[in-house]
């Protein structure tokens, strides 16, 4: 999926861009209304994250003019935090409004959350791409660079629980309980026996990262 990033300020366009792009997406980015409208309009795009402080069109008529032919999920993020500010830009046809500053975990999962929406379902997503790195969980496959990998039952299980949510750093203990189906929260060797196979498999450490005393977290590797 391609997202497309509405931003001027170069300093927070630069961190979005990098903490979405380490999360696995794709993103265009632009810095006037004008380009916004004219990236939707060629298609191609599945989300757009705007500002309203735009140095040509202000935010809210770059929805509008967006809303006129297109129902792509907008995802509005704004300075802006007043609650007219937000009831104006969601009844001309935003779809969630972020109020700056925010974590980009929480900008994953609102994006997350918006193309569920707009895709008329609630189900599980069941294909995941994290750079070049591939998990289908209706085939349980997993390619790399489109070659395929073999992963043992619980390495899938383990890879395919990361990869709901890249970047984010899943608890020992929330592992433990949602992929082995256990309480036992004392020695993690096996845990651990797993993520080395994995890092092995995928030809580098990086690709699941460990933070120390907390967990694990699945990476983009450029």
């Amino acid at each position: 999926m391609t997202i497309l990033l509405v931003e001027d300020d170069r300093a927070i366009a630069d961190a979005l861009l990098d903490g979405l792009r380490d999360n696995g997406y794709i993103v265009d980015h632009v810095v006037s209304g004008a380009e916004a409208v004219a990236k939707v309009k060629r298609g191609g795009i599945t989300t757009v994250i705007l500002d309203l402080g735009l140095p040509d069109l202000d935010g809210t008529e770059v929805c509008r003019r967006i809303r006129a032919f297109s129902h792509v999920p907008i995802i509005v993020a704004s300075a802006r935090e007043t609650e007219m500010d937000r009831v104006t830009v969601l009844e001309i046809g935003a779809d969630d409004y972020l109020v700056k500053p925010f974590g980009i975990k929480e900008l994953v999962a609102r994006i997350n959350a918006v193309m569920r929406r707009a895709l008329g379902t609630t189900s599980p997503i069941t294909h995941f791409a994290v750079g070049s790195l591939v998990i289908d969980s209706k085939t349980r496959t997993v390619s790399l660079d489109g070659l395929d990998i073999a992963f043992t039952p619980k390495e899938f299980d383990f890879l395919e629980y990361l990869a709901h949510e890249p970047g984010t750093v899943f608890r020992r203990a929330d592992i433990l309980r949602d992929v082995w189906k256990t309480t036992w929260y004392g020695t993690t060797k096996t845990l651990d026996a797993h993520v080395a196979s994995i890092r092995k498999k995928l030809g580098s450490p990086d690709w699941v990262e460990s933070v120390r005393g907390v967990g694990f977290a699945l990476r983009q590797v450029r």
